[in-house]
């Protein structure tokens, strides 16, 4: 069984409520009732129904016990249990229940101790009462007063927080009111004095006064430009997003009478989490604010924090330094920054694009789950009129942030391992899922890791693509992947050769002719859904493959475009020998996770940055002119299940979209005919079977080959279908077993 831990914390809270209006009413109840239920407790028969406690006898004898022990101050247990209710249920961050049960604690023995020096026994409880008997024979009432001073000046300083500059205001403020009762009583001493001590005290009065008077009119610069720091500082609140139903039905002319009308997910199959509004801690905004110009100070860098804008999980402080300060100087200090604030990472964008500011970002102590949910319900995702709208996740201003991917018109993802790059693949995923008709949008998934896509598989009939021979609709192995790149590259030449016959230049005007019957069936036209590529692992497509995956990649990115045809590529390994020139010339729009070095941001966006990220979804999104920062909507596997289970049990067609093979294609042995074979390669297939693993170093050392000779004779028998392909550091499979299969094979 699933525990619902949310429930669990829920009926915790509410039950804590339960408790602090319970001790209320029964605590007022005493004091009016109390004397006369006093004797029905005590007893040694207790009748409870005879107590007059509004509460019952239960109330009357909870009441009595607590008073009796804490006195006046077990209202505090009210306060106690109220505010650890509040925490729970509405999660309200700004009351943290350690702090707030040692500040109870500490009043539990302190107002006690008081209230029994007072003499008011009743009020204080057996606790003062004990307390000051054990303390008065010992350092006396005068005593237990300077403890008690003492101890409430030491609980308001570690309480309060107070630093240095709190002091110091107070004790400026102390001096100024001490200097203006000295003036006045020695005006009043002097009064009868000669004349010239008279003038004496008069002139050091005026000085004073005009000290006094110097010092208010700093303290009202002070004040003023605090209120002007305050307004020019812009503290983005969350939006409130238009909470609607996506009911984007489609209707166009392409799908068939016999179909049954598609329903569209439903939001409640996304989870709904509590803390998804952005909660502004004035107090961490205003630190950050004087630690970031504290630091620069101590470089000589004179700057003004002019606004803070608090996102999801980061704030974007916007300062301006003084003229004649060089911007290069600022960007230079991240880590100092960092160090001073303890956070994991501070960005410096300098100068901010379109402003007259320095950008410093700030990882927030309390981040913000940006939720799936919270990004398809918004009213920006909602109303986009967008081919292939996707909701990536929120901006520093807390804004949805959705784009379209007909129009980047490829997208590169990369970032170190565990960053949320496969979050983000299922983000854009169910974004379109979210949006768009089956008829409309075909995914071509590849997976070698075989784990991360598996989910699609339920709604391989809806919206999956595949050649017509795989029985799996995710593809895993290497040799499948070349296959199907090959297969798309001969999609792309027979919608081209569509575009030129309708005399249009892209897929959407393609579309809109064959929706108004103007381009005739029987010629070959058909209405062309989006192909969308996705390859999670591509740094392991280019260790097994190599060139084989790296030329249809780029030519698809090159030319597929126009014709509906878009890749979305993802590695964990952005290293110039994956991400090579013609594959980041090709890939405009790039997205960069956190990555441990800079010199991996910059093969990803070509800039730093994206080192300095704090991970978990946050993210660096390049769009060729602007480099934009965004929190990742988050959405789980459980959400994932939903979704792809809401759309499997709906009627589909009978199967997946079939991508095109050549039909002059010839197999794949034909193509390594005897001509082209080594002359050992029947030897050399003989020799794989006998031992039953292949690799080219075992060629060479039976065979007494050399290097090259040895590889092309392995490939001719993977060409042939003797070996498997190659799995990384794994040995490639042997396919064949006996030497009748390869006789036969031959």
């Amino acid at each position: 069984m699933k525990i619902d831990y949310y429930k669990l914390q829920l009926t915790f809270g509410i039950i804590l409520f339960t408790i602090s209006i319970f001790l209320f009413i029964s605590f007022n109840s005493y004091w009016k009732y109390g004397i006369f239920d006093q004797s029905e407790i005590i007893s040694d028969n207790i009748n409870f129904a005879t107590t007059k406690n509004t509460l019952g006898g239960v109330g009357a004898q909870i009441s009595e016990h607590l008073i009796r022990i804490f006195g006046i101050t077990a209202y505090l247990l009210i306060s106690l249990t109220l505010l650890i209710g509040i925490r729970i249920v509405f999660s309200v961050k700004r009351i943290n229940i350690l702090k707030t049960i040692i500040n109870h604690s500490f009043f539990f023995l302190w107002t006690p101790l008081l209230l029994s020096i007072c003499g008011s026994h009743i009020m204080s409880g057996k606790i003062g009462a004990t307390m000051s008997n054990k303390l008065i024979p010992n350092i006396g009432v005068v005593g237990i007063i300077l403890l008690l001073m003492t101890t409430l000046f030491i609980f308001l300083s570690l309480g309060l927080n107070l630093t240095k500059n709190h002091v110091l205001k107070f004790q400026k403020k102390i001096r100024i009111l001490f200097e203006l009762i000295m003036s006045r009583i020695n005006k009043i001493i002097f009064l009868g004095y000669p004349l010239q001590i008279l003038n004496y005290q008069t002139n050091k009065h005026k000085k004073q006064k005009s000290i006094k008077q110097e010092d208010e009119k700093i303290d009202v610069k002070t004040d003023n430009k605090t209120e002007d720091s305050e307004d020019e500082k812009i503290i983005v609140k969350a939006a409130e997003d238009e909470n609607t139903v996506n009911q984007n039905h489609i209707q166009d002319d392409q799908t068939n009478s016999s179909e049954i009308e598609y329903k569209f997910p439903a939001l409640n199959l996304l989870k709904e989490y509590v803390e998804n509004k952005i909660s502004i801690d004035q107090e961490e905004v205003e630190n950050n604010k004087k630690l970031i110009e504290d630091t620069l100070k101590d470089f000589k860098i004179d700057v003004k924090v002019q606004r803070a804008t608090v996102g999801p999980t980061i704030t974007l402080y916007e300062i301006i330094p003084d003229e004649g300060v060089r911007i290069s100087k600022i960007k230079n200090l991240e880590n100092d920054i960092a160090l001073r604030i303890k956070a994991i990472g501070v960005r410096i964008i300098a100068p901010l694009p379109g402003k007259g500011t320095v950008g410093i970002e700030v990882p927030n102590q309390n981040p913000t789950i940006v939720s799936m949910k919270n990004v398809i319900e918004s009213e920006k995702f909602q109303t986009a009129n967008l081919e292939l709208p996707i909701a990536l996740g929120k901006t520093i201003a807390n804004e949805t942030f959705v784009i379209d991917l007909t129009k980047m018109p490829h997208l590169l993802i990369a970032g170190a391992t565990g960053q949320g790059k496969s979050v983000g693949l299922n983000t854009i995923l169910c974004s379109i899922l979210y949006k768009k008709h089956p008829n409309e949008v075909k995914f071509i998934l590849v997976d070698p890791k075989k784990v991360e896509l598996t989910l699609y598989n339920r709604i391989e009939n809806h919206f999956l693509a595949k050649l017509p021979d795989n029985n799996e609709a995710i593809i895993t192995d290497t040799k499948s992947v070349v296959k199907t790149l090959k297969s798309l590259c001969l999609e792309m030449d027979n919608r081209y050769d569509l575009l030129k016959k309708a005399e249009v230049r892209n897929i959407q005007e393609y579309n809109k002719k064959y929706k108004s019957k103007t381009l005739n069936s029987l010629e070959g036209h058909k209405f062309l859904p989006y192909l969308v590529l996705v390859i999670d692992e591509f740094a392991d497509l280019i260790m097994t493959a190599g060139k084989e995956v790296e030329i249809p990649i780029a030519r698809l990115a090159q030319l597929s475009r126009a014709i509906g045809i878009h890749l979305i590529i993802a590695t964990q390994r952005p290293t110039t020998n994956i991400i090579t020139g013609t594959i980041k010339a090709n890939f405009p729009t790039r997205i960069a996770f956190r990555v441990i070095q800079g010199i991996d941001s910059k093969t990803i966006l070509d800039t730093v940055g994206a080192n300095q990220l704090i991970g978990r979804g946050d993210m660096l999104i390049s769009t060729g002119s602007s480099l934009s920062r965004i929190q990742c909507a988050f959405i789980d596997t459980s959400e994932v299940e939903k979704l792809t289970d809401f759309i499997g049990i709906q009627n589909s067609h009978s199967e997946a979209f079939i991508l095109p093979t050549d039909k002059n294609e010839v197999n794949d042995f034909a193509k390594s005919n005897n001509e082209d074979r080594d002359p050992l390669f029947k030897e050399a297939a003989l020799l794989i079977i006998i031992h039953q693993q292949g690799s080219t170093s075992m060629i060479q050392r039976k065979l007494k080959l050399g290097y090259n000779r040895a590889g092309r004779i392995i490939d001719q028998l993977e060409d042939a279908g003797v070996l498997g392909p190659l799995q990384g550091s794994k040995g490639r499979q042997v396919l064949i077993e006996t030497e009748e299969e390869l006789n036969q094979l031959i």
